[in-house]
């Protein structure tokens, strides 16, 4: 098929490099690495994947650490809980599959926090396993690539992009493949601004030149003095971090976050906050103090 043989030979040469992309795949270090990029960018991740790799070196110190160790260590890469669901994967596969990661998406996605794409994902790229993997970047090319789009927003349901996805990866090179759709995804066929004049794929895609850009509403999040509740999340666990196990007073931790002028009601949302914190087993509370969860 002509898409296959440009998108592969395209990739050959722009190929972007990563930590988890190597002749020699470690299957850990793709476990560690999908996790940190659901949502996180994959510069930072390449940046923050090795300390994080020498500090847990393979599963049985990751299913060991603690939530306080793993907080600790996951520092720069925010949505913290990720890294609880991180370990308590790596702890599954120690308890249930003897150390050794699953190859199968089927067992991947029993293990816990391991969700449809990030099971088949680790599948493909550890394992070189034939499936179908969908994230945004995916989803955005092949609806552009099947049928043509009208806006930049504009993507197919998932039942249709696994038809279309199924009879084009190729069966002997699929890891390949869908990092080469990836970067094509992520450098020039673009959420916002697709490059068409600058795409291998243009005289194959439905949708070369026409895309209108579009706007998206967004969801309001959760907010508190104008920024999102996550922000004061992150803000929390950041501090705690740097405090030690003794953890901080609650007190303290207020004027930390809050500023030294706050109100009681600012204190309130505070305290419930940690709560929900707590709750995500990222922090402890004992008594009026406050550290990371142990």
């Amino acid at each position: 098929m002509e898409i296959t043989q440009r998108l592969l030979e395209w990739y050959d040469v722009t190929a972007r490099r990563f930590p988890w992309r190597s002749d020699d795949v470690d299957p850990y270090m793709v476990l560690v690495s999908e996790t940190m990029l659901q949502q996180t960018q994959a510069s930072r991740v390449a940046a923050l994947l090795p300390p994080f790799m020498e500090a847990f070196p393979h599963v049985h110190a990751l299913a060991k650490a603690s939530n306080a160790d793993i907080i600790r260590h996951w520092k720069g890469l925010g949505y913290n809980s990720r890294a609880l669901r991180l370990r308590d994967a790596a702890r599954a596969i120690v308890e249930h599959h003897g150390g050794i990661i699953p190859q199968s998406p089927e067992l991947l996605r029993a293990l816990p926090g391991v969700g449809p794409y990030t099971s088949a994902a680790i599948a493909c790229f550890a394992f070189d396993v034939w499936t179908v993997v969908l994230d945004v970047n995916v989803r955005r090319v092949y609806s552009r690539w099947s049928q043509r789009q009208l806006t930049t927003v504009d993507v197919l349901p998932d039942k249709e992009l696994t038809t279309y996805a199924t009879a084009l990866i190729p069966r002997d090179v699929p890891s390949k493949w869908h990092h080469a759709v990836m970067d094509l995804g992520a450098t020039i066929c673009t959420a916002r601004d697709p490059k068409c004049s600058a795409c291998p794929l243009s005289e194959c895609c439905a949708s070369a030149g026409t895309l209108q850009p579009a706007s998206v509403a967004r969801r309001a999040e959760p907010s508190f003095r104008g920024e999102p509740r996550r922000l004061w999340r992150g803000r929390v666990v950041d501090h705690l971090r740097s405090v030690g196990a003794g953890g901080v007073s609650e007190a303290a931790l207020a004027v930390t976050i809050l500023g030294d002028v706050h109100s009681a009601d600012e204190r309130q949302w505070l305290s419930e906050l940690l709560a929900a914190l707590e709750t995500d087993g990222l922090v402890s509370r004992k008594g009026r103090r406050v550290s990371l969860a142990d």
